[in-house]
């Protein structure tokens, strides 16, 4: 009986901890969806407020944001095309890992021009233009790089893998047409006889031949008398597809 009793307490208390770990588990991944549907809204009203920056003040803010802009979109863009193509091409993971390094200078840059907009001095910053453009080029050239040679590649596989299917269906498609007129096997009714046949055929037309106008003479001497019987109608003709002679009555 205690037994029994300590084996249901054990068995509630795993219930217990499952059913906690499950609620964790659950609320984590709530947490991580609002979380990145709260960074995307973010990222959505800054990126719309750098465009609006962008095109509606002159000067340095405007640079500023120009320069922001062009390097967040860049990012961007070669992030979603790598976790694309990487599915698919395990051997992209070298150059995703290769983007996560380029990824810390391009956080490190978008930091800095963020804190600049912020800056007073306006001629110190005109002057560091040139050198945060130069830095800005660089980051989104070897980020387009990386996007443009993952795209190449796939569709490089693509055309490849296309020009391999168009052979095969050009090779099945010869074979479908392959027939010809002269190989056509006759009706079973007009099949010409075998060899057999033809040597039983021509061996009776040579003893016909040599017994002659006494063939029924022969003939009478080996088998006898033959009976004359009148031949049933319903024998001749007889193939398969024709229905049999129906049997006349007598009232």
């Amino acid at each position: 009986m205690e037994a029994a009793i300590l084996i249901l307490t054990l068995l509630f208390v795993a219930f217990i901890a499952l059913g906690a770990y499950a609620g964790v588990k659950a609320v984590r991944a709530a947490k991580r969806g609002v979380d990145r549907t709260i960074t995307q809204a973010r990222r959505s009203v800054e990126d719309t407020t750098l465009r609006a920056k962008s095109y509606g003040q002159v000067g340095v803010p405007g640079e500023l944001a120009q320069l922001r802009l062009a390097l967040r979109t860049s990012m961007r863009a070669t992030q979603e095309a790598l976790n694309a193509g990487v599915a698919d091409d395990p051997s992209l993971r070298e150059s995703l890992g290769l983007f996560e390094r380029l990824s810390a200078h391009g956080r490190e840059l978008d930091n800095a021009l963020k804190g600049l907009e912020r800056e007073p001095d306006r001629a110190t910053v005109a002057r560091m233009l040139p050198s945060l453009k130069e830095r800005t080029e660089r980051i989104t050239h070897s980020a387009e790089s990386l996007r443009w040679a993952a795209r190449d590649r796939a569709r490089q596989f693509a055309a490849d893998d296309l020009a391999a299917l168009n052979a095969q269906i050009d090779v099945e498609a010869g074979a479908l047409r392959h027939w010809t007129t002269e190989d056509t096997p006759a009706p079973a009714w007009e099949a010409a006889p075998g060899p057999e046949e033809r040597g039983r055929t021509a061996e009776d037309g040579a003893a016909t031949g040599r017994t002659g106008g006494n063939s029924g003479t022969a003939g009478e001497q080996e088998t006898g008398p033959q009976a004359l019987t009148r031949s049933d109608p319903r024998q001749k003709n007889a193939y398969p597809w024709q229905k049999s002679a129906r049997p006349e009555t007598t009232n």
